[in-house]
């Protein structure tokens, strides 16, 4: 399987995650799916009244020297470990 399949794959085993993730990793989670399927912030900041719309970007942002790739790789990871939490719990 390609890392394309297996990203796509693992987005939507992400959809399957609890409501109760924290919203600190669900920000993580968007902001490396936008890395790694728009490549960098191509939007201005969102203004201090839209806070979710502003959190969101600051996400995305936050990972926007990474290569889709990269990108990819870290969101895999990342839905791998949300997962195993929410079973062990």
């Amino acid at each position: 399987m390609g890392l394309k399949e297996e990203f796509e794959e693992h987005a939507a085993k992400a959809k399957l995650l609890p409501e109760s993730t924290p919203n600190e990793d669900q920000l993580i989670l968007y902001g490396l799916y936008k890395q790694a399927t728009v490549g960098k912030v191509n939007t201005d900041r969102p203004g201090i009244f839209s806070m979710k719309e502003r959190a969101k970007w600051d996400a995305w942002k936050a990972v926007e020297g990474k290569t889709k790739d990269e990108a990819m790789n870290d969101y895999i990871t990342k839905v791998k470990a949300l997962h195993e939490t929410a079973t062990s719990s």
